[in-house]
C-alpha cells in the first residue's frame, strides 16, 4: 500500500519510540535509543529492511485509530467481514525499568465475530543491512547479532519462511493475544517475560498521571495536551534532552535530496520548549531540560555546538547509507547531521534567553549555570560580527543573517538583564553598550527602507520567516511600523495556502541545495503569534483551527506540510512543530501569552530604544 508520512503514529518509553502504520506494520524503530541504529527500517526501504506487521488476513474493510485518552498507548480497530478486532501498541515508560532493556508490546483484541490474522517479523540490525541468528524459543523466539539481541515472546506458534518469522492465527470476540518484543544486550539473558495486560494497565497509569499535570485550560485542551504528551514521548528521561524529532531523512521535498537526521538535541530549541513546558505546568521537565542545556554547553565556549546528542554528545558525525532507497526513493538516507560543525550565532541568544526564562521562572540558580553563560557572553563579544550559516543552517556560504544578528542582541540584552535583576557579576556597561551597537548595525543594515521589510541577510531583497520572532524576542515591540512592515512583507512574500509560510525562497546559491520544500510548520504558528501581538485576534484565530487541521488522525505534526499535494513532509513527529502549537494556543487563549511575556521581559524595549 501507499505510505504517506501521516500514516504513522508514535509510541515510545521515553528513551526511543516506533513508527507505526495505518495497515499494522511497524517500520520504524531504534533500539535502545532514539539515536542507535533501527532494527526496523522499511520506513526507508522496504519490508526487507525490517519491519513488524500483525494485521487482519484478506480484505480490510475500515481502520480507525486513536491515542487512548492522556495516554501514548495507540489502538488500531480493523473492520473486516468476518468481525472486527483492535491492536493495541505501546512500550512500557523506562524511568524505573532497566536501561539495557527496552521492550514493544503489541495485543490483539477481539472485538466481534472471528477474524483471521498474519504476523510477519523481519528483524534487520544496523539500519537494515544485517540479518541475524534467530533461533526458536520455548515462548518464541531469539535473534542476535554482534552487540544486540530481540527476543520475542507470544503464544502463537511461529515459523520461519525466507529469513521473515511468520504467524497465522484467528481472535474471537473477547481474546486477547500478545506479542512482547524485548530488546537486550546480547551478553545478557533476556528479561523474564511480563504479563502484557498488566504492563498495560501500568502504562496507562503512568501516562495519564503524567498528563493530568497539565494546567492548560483553554479551547484547544485536547490539541495541546497530544502536543505536550508528544513532546515527553520524544524526551529521553536519563538526561532531559529532547530529540528534535524520531526519525532520520523523511524528506522536505519528494524525491528530493533535503533529508537530514533529527534524533538529536537542538539549542534552537530549548527557549520555545521551556515556554511550552512552564506555560503548562511542567516544571519537572522544564528542570531537567534546563540541566541538559547547561552541561551540553559546558565547555569552551569556541566549541558551542548548535546541536548535541540526547546525553550531551558532540561528535554526531553525518554518512549516507547506501542500501536503503529512502521514502519515496528521497535519498541519499543521512544518520548524524553535519551542521552540528556550523557556526550559527543565534544559538548563543537561544541559550542566554533560555537560561533568562528559567531564572524568571523560578527554576533553581546555580553558580557554575552562570559561569558557562559569562563565557558564552564573553567569546560572542568577539564573534557576533562575523558571517555566519545562520537559523536554517544553510549549506551555502555564511551570510550576515539578520536573525542571527538579533539573537546575539538578545544574548547580551538578556545578560544585562541577569545582572540588573538576579543579583549576578559581570561588566553590564560593556553589555549594554554591545547590545546598542548590534541593535543599530541590524536596523540599519538588516532593514530595507524601501520595503519597509527587515531582510533575511544584509543587503537581501527578499524577507524571511524568522523575522516574525523580532517582537517575540523584544528586539521591537510589536507597534513599531518596521515590525508590522515585516509581517506583512513574510505574507505577501512566503505564504502559500491556508496561510502557511516557506521559511525563505529555497535556491541552490543561497543554501546549497536543490531548490524546493514544503511549508515549515513553525512558521506559520509564528504568524499566529505575531497576529496576535499585533492585536489581530480573529485573523490569528481563523489561522491556528486550519493549522490543527493539518495534524494527521491521531493528532502528530511533521516539520513540513505541501499545501498542493496536502500531505506532510519531513521528519515526524516535529518537536518544533508541537513546542510551536503549545505556545500559539496559550498566546490565543489569555491576553499575555508565552510570546507577549518573552517580548516585555523587563529592560528590553529601553535597550532596543537607545539603539534605534
Amino acid at each position: 500500500m501507499e505510505r504517506r508520512i501521516e500514516d504513522y503514529a508514535l509510541i515510545g518509553n521515553t528513551h526511543t519510540a516506533a513508527l507505526i502504520g495505518r495497515d499494522g506494520s511497524v517500520d520504524w524503530l531504534c533500539l535502545p535509543r532514539f539515536d542507535s541504529d533501527a532494527c526496523f527500517a522499511a520506513l526507508l526501504g522496504d519490508a526487507d529492511n525490517g519491519h513488524w506487521r500483525i494485521a487482519p488476513e484478506g480484505e480490510i474493510k475500515a481502520v480507525r485509530r486513536h491515542y487512548l485518552p492522556g495516554t501514548l498507548v495507540l489502538e488500531t480497530e480493523f473492520e473486516t467481514a468476518g468481525g472486527t478486532v483492535a491492536l493495541l501498541d505501546f512500550m512500557p515508560p523506562q524511568p524505573d525499568r532497566d536501561e539495557d532493556r527496552a521492550d514493544l508490546v503489541r495485543i490483539v483484541e477481539g472485538r466481534r465475530g472471528r477474524v483471521d490474522l498474519s504476523m510477519d517479523l523481519v528483524l534487520r540490525f544496523g539500519y537494515g543491512a544485517i540479518v541475524p541468528w534467530v533461533r526458536r524459543t520455548d515462548d518464541g523466539l531469539s535473534a542476535i547479532a554482534g552487540p544486540e539481541a530481540v527476543a520475542l515472546r507470544t503464544p502463537v506458534p511461529l515459523h520461519g519462511e525466507a529469513f521473515h518469522t511468520r504467524a497465522a492465527f484467528t481472535v474471537a470476540a473477547g481474546e486477547r493475544t500478545p506479542f512482547t518484543l524485548i530488546w537486550h544486550r546480547s551478553h545478557l539473558p533476556a528479561a523474564p517475560t511480563e504479563d502484557a495486560d498488566a504492563l498495560l494497565a501500568e502504562t496507562e497509569a503512568w501516562w495519564r498521571a503524567w498528563s493530568g499535570q497539565c494546567q492548560y485550560d483553554g479551547p484547544w485542551r485536547e490539541a495541546v495536551e497530544r502536543s505536550l504528551i508528544t513532546l515527553k514521548g520524544l524526551t529521553y528521561g536519563p538526561t532531559g534532552g529532547i530529540a528534535a524529532a524520531a526519525t532520520t531523512s523523511l524528506p522536505e521535498k519528494i524525491g528530493g535530496e533535503r533529508n537530514w537526521d533529527y534524533r538529536f538535541c537542538w539549542l534552537r530549541d530549548s527557549a520555545f520548549t521551556l515556554y511550552a513546558l512552564l506555560s503548562a505546568g511542567y516544571r519537572e521537565e522544564a528542570e531537567a531540560w534546563r540541566h541538559w542545556l547547561v552541561r551540553a554547553v559546558a565547555g569552551m565556549p569556541a566549541q558551542l555546538q548548535i546541536m548535541y546528542g540526547l546525553a550531551g554528545e558532540r561528535r554526531l558525525d553525518e554518512w549516507e547509507v547506501p542500501w536503503l532507497a529512502g521514502f519515496e526513493g528521497s535519498r541519499p538516507v543521512r544518520i548524524g547531521n553535519g551542521a552540528h560543525g556550523q557556526c550559527q550565532l543565534d544559538v548563543f541568544g537561544e541559550v542566554l534567553d533560555s537560561l533568562h526564562i528559567a531564572r524568571r521562572s523560578g527554576i533553581t540558580r546555580d553558580d557554575d549555570g552562570w559561569r558557562v553563560q559569562r563565557a558564552l557572553v564573553k567569546h560572542l563579544e568577539t564573534i557576533w560580527h562575523t558571517a555566519d550559516h545562520g537559523l536554517w543552517e544553510m549549506r551555502g556560504p555564511p551570510r550576515h543573517f539578520t536573525h542571527s544578528k538579533v539573537m546575539a542582541w538578545v544574548a547580551f540584552d538578556r545578560a544585562v538583564q541577569a545582572v540588573e535583576q538576579c543579583g549576578v557579576d559581570g561588566p553590564v556597561e560593556r553589555w549594554r553598550e554591545l547590545a546598542r551597537r548590534i541593535h543599530a548595525e541590524v536596523c540599519e543594515k538588516g532593514f530595507d527602507a524601501k520595503r519597509n521589510s527587515f531582510v533575511q541577510y544584509y543587503g537581501a531583497k527578499h524577507t524571511d520567516a524568522a523575522l516574525l520572532l523580532i517582537p517575540q524576542v523584544g528586539f521591537l515591540p510589536p507597534e513599531d511600523p518596521r515590525v508590522v512592515g515585516t509581517v506583512e512583507a513574510v505574507e505577501r512574500e512566503l505564504s502559500m495556502d491556508g496561510g502557511l509560510l516557506r521559511r525563505y525562497p529555497t535556491e541552490p546559491e543561497l543554501d546549497g541545495l536543490p531548490p524546493g520544500e514544503g511549508c515549515f510548520v513553525a512558521c506559520a504558528f509564528w504568524l499566529v503569534d505575531a497576529k496576535v501581538m499585533l492585536g489581530r485576534h480573529e485573523e490569528a484565530r481563523e489561522l491556528f483551527e486550519r493549522l490543527l487541521e493539518l495534524r494527521n488522525d491521531v493528532g502528530l505534526l511533521a516539520e513540513e506540510y505541501d499545501p498542493v499535494a496536502r500531505r506532510q513532509l519531513g521528519n515526524v513527529p516535529q518537536a518544533f512543530s508541537h513546542v510551536a502549537l503549545v505556545n500559539s494556543a496559550h498566546n490565543l487563549a489569555r491576553a499575555a501569552g508565552p510570546a507577549r511575556k518573552r517580548a516585555q521581559a523587563p529592560g528590553g524595549h529601553e535597550a532596543q530604544r537607545s539603539g534605534d
